[in-house]
This record gives C-alpha cells, sequence and structure tokens, in this order.
C-alpha cells in the first residue's frame, strides 16, 4: 500500500514541477478526509494540479468551472418530472463523482458556492427533501484566484472552514522553469498518468492514516499551537477546536505521506500554516496578515 502511495506521489511530481512540497499538502488533505483549496494567480499550474490529482487517484471525477451565471441546480442535480409514470426521478449533478474539481470557485456566487456546504461537510446532498449519499471517497479540490481580481466573490466563512487545508503554487524557480520550456507541454503528460490508486485503496490509507500514533509531546505542540492563536491581540478570535482536530488528523496523514509509522512535530509544523491561515482572520488595526501571525506563532511556539 505504501508503494502505491510512493507511486502516486512520483507520478504527480513529474507533471507539477518544484512543487513537492505543495503535492505534499494535497495528499495529506486526501488521506485526511479533507478538501483542498489551491489559490493563485492564474497560470502558475492549479489546475494542472488539480487534473494530476484527478488522474492519479482513479475513480469517477468531475469537473466544474464555477462562473457567475451558475445555479446550485448546475452542480447538485435536479429532479426531473416524468410523465409516463408520473413521478420525480433525480438526475445527479456533477458532485457526484469520487474527486470533483472546482475550477475557479470564486467566480460563482455565494449562493453558488454553498451549494457545496453539505457536500464537503457531509458527504451528502439534499435536493427537494431528499438526502442522496455522495460517493466515497470524495475529495473537492477547488482553485481559486486572487480576490483583488475582477469578477471575483470572497468565499464566506462558513465554505473556506470546508477545506481542510489552502495552499499556493507560486512561480516555479528559473531551473525548474526552464524544464517547462524545453520539456513536453504539461497536457501531453497529464495523459500519460495511470491510476495508481482506486476509491478502495484511498479508503484504506485514509482508516491507516487515522490509526497512526501521536505522542503525547506532539499533543501539546498543537494545543500549544491552538492555544496562541486564541490569545493572540491581533485576530479576531482564534482556532476552534473543531480545527485542533483537523491539524492531528491532518499531521497524521502527513506522517504517512512521508512514510513514517507515527506522528512528529515537524508533520504539525508543515501542516499547520496550510490550515491556519485561512481559519484566522486579523483585526484591520494591527497590520498584519494571516499569514504574518501564523509565522509569528510558529517561530515562539517551542518545538518538543
Amino acid at each position: 500500500m505504501q508503494a502505491d502511495l510512493d507511486r502516486a506521489l512520483a507520478a504527480v511530481n513529474r507533471v507539477i514541477v518544484d512543487k513537492s512540497e505543495v503535492v505534499e499538502l494535497a495528499f495529506s488533505a486526501l488521506l485526511a478526509g479533507g478538501h483542498l483549496l489551491i489559490e493563485d494567480l492564474p497560470g502558475v499550474g492549479k489546475t494542472t494540479l488539480a487534473q494530476a490529482l484527478s488522474l492519479i487517484l482513479g475513480g469517477s471525477w468531475q469537473r466544474v468551472q464555477f462562473t457567475n451565471d451558475m445555479l446550485p441546480a448546475d452542480i447538485l442535480g435536479v429532479s426531473v418530472f416524468r410523465r409516463d409514470d408520473e413521478q420525480f426521478e433525480f438526475r445527479p449533478g456533477p458532485v457526484f463523482a469520487n474527486v470533483v474539481l472546482a475550477d475557479e470557485i470564486n467566480r460563482a456566487t455565494p449562493r453558488t458556492q454553498s451549494a457545496l456546504l453539505e457536500a464537503m461537510a457531509e458527504g451528502q446532498v439534499t435536493v427537494d427533501g431528499q438526502t442522496h449519499r455522495l460517493p466515497q471517497p470524495f475529495f473537492v479540490i477547488a482553485t481559486q484566484n486572487p480576490l483583488d481580481m475582477a469578477g471575483t466573490y470572497p468565499l464566506p466563512d462558513s465554505q473556506l472552514d470546508r477545506f481542510l487545508l489552502r495552499t499556493a503554487i507560486g512561480y516555479p524557480a528559473p531551473a525548474e522553469e526552464r524544464r517547462l520550456l524545453i520539456e513536453p507541454d504539461r497536457r501531453q503528460l497529464l495523459t500519460e498518468l495511470n491510476a495508481e490508486l482506486d476509491g478502495a485503496r484511498v479508503m484504506e490509507l485514509i482508516q491507516r492514516a487515522a490509526s497512526l500514533h501521536v505522542a503525547e509531546p506532539v499533543i501539546d505542540y498543537i494545543q500549544a499551537l491552538i492555544q496562541a492563536t486564541r490569545a493572540h491581540a491581533g485576530l479576531r478570535a482564534g482556532l476552534s477546536p473543531r480545527a485542533a482536530l483537523a491539524l492531528i488528523r491532518t499531521a497524521r496523514a502527513n506522517a504517512l505521506v512521508r512514510g513514517q509509522t507515527f506522528c512528529l512535530p515537524e508533520n504539525v509544523k508543515l501542516i499547520f500554516p496550510a490550515l491556519a491561515g485561512h481559519r484566522l482572520q486579523p483585526l484591520p488595526e494591527s497590520g498584519l496578515s494571516s499569514t504574518d501571525v501564523v509565522e509569528e506563532i510558529i517561530d515562539v511556539t517551542p518545538v518538543p
């Protein structure tokens, strides 16, 4: 099972050059049973990373291009009246897949964004009073353009909280960017990807990650980080107990991604910025960004 996971990581890293930490975070979100938000400028590889993850995981997958005229039914599905037997028939939308790529999610209105809330939190959707279970595993990979770009809507706090991790890709190093110029097009490399995992193996890996041992000093470190957010004078509010549970769950998943048999403080330290950054709201008068606050907390919190 670990060999399958290692092959999947290597395959995605062949497509996404010089971004092994971002790929590692993406797999950590998957194996923690969460969802991933990729926020960056257009053209740096957000959609390519999401497509590579979708292809490597096997199972069913759907891509949804979010636009400002999209309706919730375009994502969830609709009930259609059948005249022959005078009954309504539910026709599932693209959310009914193992991997859903929500491309440029913040180009849709908040009403449409909210269509994913129940799906991401509970693995089900409710349409016309009927509840429909989603396939397992269910993994949403969303891309988002910076909010200062035209035609974007900010994700509400409830939607942001549904994403376990938020990460950015950034520009490649000059040497790695040269590889992009001389190697085959990334779209061609995507067509060469094989499914190294399937739904059953992903679910087994999720269960294995949840069972990894976490020592008391690591739990102390997690609590110290969480308490530091609650005591910080520049924040509206600190991280919730749900965020603390998400941190330990994702740190376990990261340990499995790295081939470890137990969780280390280094796993927590790597995960914390991607988990906390989009959940914290600095006070305007503080002059700080959430990134500044997270870096400060990591610097001042002793590592066991």
